[in-house]
């Protein structure tokens, strides 16, 4: 009886291995070192990186001892009025007056990018990532805010400085062979794969059903980027998708203002006539044809789906039909990720939230889920705010208290992945297996062991049942990078994918695009139509998108006073995945998992150099005075770190160190998140963490040294990452300040104690949320306690 239970298990074990060896169906064979695929760029080897950049961010991707990079750039938002030593208040939004804005941007203030901050970081990207990446993920947001009164926005704006970021993009991964090619979707080495922002158009967060002028201007605009086939999608509503390694992974690019809650020029996902739910079905379809053709799938954004009790980004029936979806296709989407909100943080989908009637291919319309319990936006006109900011992450902190909790376990320590896959709890040793067995056959009755085995096993099925199984596919994620904008710093941040069955991997130039794909309609889509493309009369343009968002409210009041009951659209639901398809790539390792990602920033503060102590005084150097008024008149504006010193001018001229990214924090190496990989379980459990950390209610003492309410220097980040690799330049004319200055703040305590834990995964989140620009007393005044019912005020971070 032992030697059959062993010999079962070696033949297990065996079947295993091989399964884990074996291709994935419709995956095609897998291919050698130095095999090739067809790309749009030109020859290369797959390196396992992408770049990420909404703003300004990056992200990388790598795997099983080979790294995949992606660079992944959010929220740039460049502004060519931008003046060095202007004033960071509202009325003068670093256009004119004095002020501490600093050479490459007032870091923490509601300013924009100056062009400076662009160039340094495209130049810094081609010094250290241009050859190491392999594709680039660009989710929006490349035009300045409509901030200045005296400095009003406009079309043309708008074209032009999205056409400046793209120059700049040509400049790092341009090609400099093909000045004579017709084809100008093979003038980049990398695929890079652009979305629209809420700021790339005007006015801001109103995007019309397609075709539309915006949609023809950017089809020249982005004519580098979006592929043949794909350009009359694109032209209909501004979606589209590249497949940056051919006829393996594919990244669609989602036009999500028509799923933004503040986009009063549409009407949501429901209705057919609507472009949210042609988008959805767009999708719906792409993501089918891709899973035949054993493809994976890495969605993007701009806005998130963000969703709380209270708040939510996305009008709800595309939020319901984006979670079915998710679920439905889980088999093959790798990951979605966004930008806008300018936090760095995640967000659960969970399908428990889909309705009855979503499940069942029927959904209200958007009008109708208005009216009823959805939560409200969690943006105002469109943006993130600092309160709404932290309303929003202490509402995800509230919802993730309340996911399931695996039994205890012997090993306090354990992580979720490891307490599922530790089959010690669900097995009884060798000796309490065949004494239980002769136990069975004398009395018919297990032994007190036995039964607390049963019991443990009873218990982690019932855990598993809610979270979804071994792998919680009840839930998806979405992952948020913080921008290059310096709300707070610039960021920029690395995905590293699990390249395992694609080592050596070699792309070439295209042999045509796969036959299913091809646009049928004859003659190849212009790139600009004439009738569109007028946009030097910005208030006729005006003018008109508000006569159409006047006649879709009197529709909508129409509708709803004709309607005794509230009309169901129909719609078709997803195929799930074959019961014999492995799990996907977001819920168990395999090709293309998530492994991890290097969160950089830039440290302005540093970098821009104008308020540093000096080693004589130990104070501040003194600034160049000019009378003028202090008083902040908008609450809802950020004038930075260095409000105080508005009216003021901090240097005859800049005198800025050498321009550099620094790891702010490695997910491969960090001790505080704990993620062994990216897959959504490690998240799941990173939330229920940060969840629990509230209910805990642990306090710590913490002695925070004077000046330490900013984040100042090369060693700002010294405790959160062990990573080695990153490059530190500094200029040595600065050393000896940096070193007298830290001899300054070194031993000198302030009289007050303040109760935090650095390693509690609570206020881990929320520092890293604002990218490590608020101090411990911020953290503790924002996201303290609340006040209970009966009026007491606590002021201890709760964590």
């Amino acid at each position: 009886m032992l030697h059959a239970r062993g010999g079962l298990a070696a033949a297990l074990l065996t079947l295993l291995d091989a399964c884990r060896a074996a291709p994935q169906s419709n995956s095609g064979t897998r291919p050698t070192a130095g095999t090739e695929l067809k790309s749009l760029h030109g020859s290369r080897q797959l390196q396992g990186r992408f770049l990420h950049i909404t703003g300004g961010s990056r992200h990388v991707l790598l795997t099983c001892g080979t790294e995949i990079l992606t660079c992944a750039l959010p929220d740039i938002h460049p502004d060519p009025f931008f003046k060095t030593y202007s004033s960071t208040e509202a009325e003068a939004a670093c256009h004119r007056k004095r002020g501490p804005a600093g050479i490459y941007g007032a870091e923490t203030s509601a300013c924009d990018s100056p062009f400076s901050l662009v160039n340094e970081t495209f130049k810094w990207i081609d010094e250290h990532l241009k050859d190491s990446i392999d594709f680039v993920i660009w989710t929006g947001d490349s035009a300045r805010h409509d901030n200045d009164e005296k400095i009003p926005r406009t079309q043309r704006q708008v074209v032009e400085q999205n056409e400046f970021v793209v120059s700049k993009f040509k400049e790092v991964f341009g090609k400099g062979d093909n000045i004579n090619d017709t084809d100008p979707t093979n003038d980049f080495t990398i695929p890079i794969v652009p979305t629209f922002g809420n700021n790339d158009i005007l006015p801001h967060n109103i995007f019309l059903s397609g075709p539309n002028k915006w949609t023809y201007k950017f089809l020249d605009i982005w004519r580098n980027f979006i592929p043949e086939e794909q350009r009359h999608q694109f032209q209909q509503g501004g979606w589209f998708y590249q497949e940056v390694i051919p006829q393996k992974l594919a990244v669609l690019s989602l036009n999500t203002l028509y799923f933004f809650d503040s986009n009063s020029g549409v009407d949501g996902c429901a209705n057919k006539h609507e472009p949210g739910y042609e988008h959805m079905e767009w999708l719906r379809v792409q993501l089918q044809i891709l899973r035949e053709r054993g493809m994976k799938v890495i969605l993007i954004g701009h806005v998130p789906p963000a969703r709380t009790d209270s708040k939510l980004s996305w009008e709800e029936t595309c939020w319901q039909k984006f979670t079915l979806w998710e679920r439905q296709y889980r088999d093959i989407i790798v990951g979605s990720l966004f930008g806008h909100m300018n936090i760095d943080h995640f967000m659960l989908q969970d399908s428990r939230d889909l309705r009855k009637d979503t499940k069942n291919g029927k959904m209200g319309s958007a009008m109708e889920f208005k009216r009823n319990d959805v939560p409200e936006s969690s943006l105002e006109n469109g943006e993130v705010t600092i309160n709404s900011a932290s309303d929003y992450l202490i509402d995800l902190r509230d919802s993730w208290a309340k996911l399931p909790t695996p039994p205890k376990s012997k090993k306090k320590s354990q992580s979720l992945a490891e307490y599922i896959d530790d089959e010690e709890e669900d097995q009884l040793s060798i000796w309490q297996w065949i004494t239980s067995k002769l136990s069975k056959s004398k009395k018919n009755t297990k032994g007190r062991k036995g039964k607390d085995a049963d019991k443990k096993k009873r218990k982690k099925k019932t855990f598993l049942d809610k979270i979804g199984g071994r792998y919680a596919e009840r839930y998806s994620i979405a992952h948020v990078a913080p921008s290059v904008v310096p709300n707070y710093f610039p960021t920029l941040r690395i995905f590293t994918y699990n390249i395992s069955t694609l080592e050596g991997l070699i792309v070439s130039a295209p042999a045509g695009s796969p036959p299913m794909l091809r646009d049928l309609s004859g003659a190849q889509t212009p790139l600009v139509d004439p009738g569109f493309m007028d946009f030097s009369d910005d208030r006729a343009w005006e003018e008109e998108v508000e006569e159409i968002i006047a006649q879709k409210k009197k529709q909508r009041r129409k509708e709803r006073q004709s309607r005794k009951k509230p009309r169901k659209y129909k719609f078709k639901i997803p195929q799930e995945p074959d019961k014999s398809a492995p799990p996907g790539p977001a819920y168990s390792p395999q090709p293309f998992t998530l492994l991890g990602y290097t969160q950089y920033f830039a440290n302005l503060t540093h970098i821009n150099n104008d308020f540093v102590v000096s080693p004589s005084s130990g104070s501040e150097e003194p600034f160049q005075s000019e009378d003028g008024d202090d008083e902040v008149h908008e609450h809802k504006w950020k004038e930075g770190k260095h409000k105080q010193h508005q009216g003021k001018k901090p240097r005859p001229k800049p005198h800025p160190k050498k321009f550099k990214f620094e790891v702010e924090y490695d997910t491969r190496s960090d001790k505080k998140f704990k993620l062994k990989d990216l897959t959504v379980r490690g998240y799941v459990d990173l939330a229920r963490r940060i969840g629990q950390d509230e209910a805990k209610a642990k306090f710590i003492e913490l002695d925070v040294t004077d000046g330490e309410e900013d984040l100042e220097g090369d060693d700002a980040f010294e405790d959160e990452s062990d990573d080695k690799d990153v490059e530190v330049e500094s200029e040595d004319q600065d050393d000896e300040v940096d070193t007298e200055k830290k001899k300054k703040k070194k031993g000198k305590k302030h009289k007050h104690k303040h109760k935090h834990s650095k390693n509690d995964a609570w206020y881990t989140f929320v520092k890293r949320a604002f990218v490590g620009t608020m101090d411990p007393r911020e953290i503790e005044e924002t996201f303290g306690v609340r006040p209970e019912d009966s009026g007491e005020r606590h002021v201890t971070m709760e964590l």
